[in-house]
């Protein structure tokens, strides 16, 4: 394979994207069209290339180079394959966690909401959900259980984060997805969610909340679930602007689910054709 680079200093800067520069050093928030983050795992970085993102550079174990690149020439040809000792690479923060091969990519533009929704029936809505785990565990529900795109306030983790893409194992690459603008929503989300056709409904513990199960719910045109933040749910104010409240029937005293176990499950009652 050409142009593999042996690295044998930790700190020769062409690994400073995967070992020093944070997630928001690589987001690049000054300069977008900058931007850049790291796939991890070949059926991440598989799936990620079926899309269309551009590589910029691997990095790979020398011990399992021929193993985990053995793919690579037909499809990312001139683009750089660093290596190094695993003496090396150790000193990498969760290098330990690492599934073989990492590849640096390019960002693309996000697309509009008005664009990702266009066609969709079933949205999920991430309000403030900040973990990453939980941001890419919901997208591969959502991709999975028949929701047609996942829309995200910016309080959220960025599904891009190399933790968010591996939970949900490329998934992200699959189903269209976008953050909220206020340039683009005038101030209210939930409002221009409406305006685009969609019944609203949030996902709360309320006395007047309706069943998960509710047949109603279910023969909606067009539905946006909405899930909030760890620990303290939706913000008061997005549960009084939404057309529902839903919940989870529960059992042995336990008030809640964790975010992305509820999610699963409205996905499954929700979604498209269930």
């Amino acid at each position: 394979m050409e142009k593999i680079m042996e690295i044998s200093d930790f700190y020769a800067p062409e690994l400073d994207v995967y070992a020093r520069f944070t997630e928001a050093q690589l987001l690049n928030k000054d300069r977008p069209e900058e931007g850049l983050f790291i796939a991890e795992s070949p059926k991440v970085i598989g799936r990620a290339l079926d899309a269309g993102y551009e590589p910029v550079s691997f990095l790979v174990e020398k011990s399992r180079l021929e193993e985990e690149t053995k793919w690579l020439p037909d499809r990312c040809v001139n683009v750089p394959v660093y290596t190094a000792e695993h003496s090396v690479l150790i000193q990498m923060t969760g290098f330990r966690l690492t599934r073989g091969l990492l590849c640096a990519m390019r960002r693309k533009p996000l697309p509009s909401v008005r664009e990702v929704c266009g066609e969709a029936r079933r949205v999920a809505v991430l309000e403030n959900v900040m973990n990453p785990t939980n941001v890419g565990a919901i997208i591969r529900s959502a991709a999975a259980l028949g929701m047609d795109a996942v829309l995200l306030t910016s309080g959220c983790s960025d599904p891009l984060y190399r933790r968010a893409a591996r939970v949900s194992m490329g998934t992200v690459f699959q189903i269209p997805w976008t953050f909220f603008s206020e340039e683009e929503t005038g101030g209210s989300w939930i409002g221009y969610l409406k305006s685009l056709g969609f019944r609203t409904a949030a996902m709360a513990l309320r006395d007047e909340s309706v069943e998960i199960r509710d047949e109603r719910l279910k023969k909606e045109e067009k539905l946006a679930i909405i899930l909030g933040t760890e620990g303290d749910g939706l913000a008061e104010e997005t549960i009084q602007s939404s057309d529902d409240t839903i919940r989870i029937p529960m059992s042995h005293g336990v008030d809640s689910l964790n975010v992305a176990a509820a999610s699963a499950l409205a996905f499954w009652e929700l979604g498209a054709g269930n």
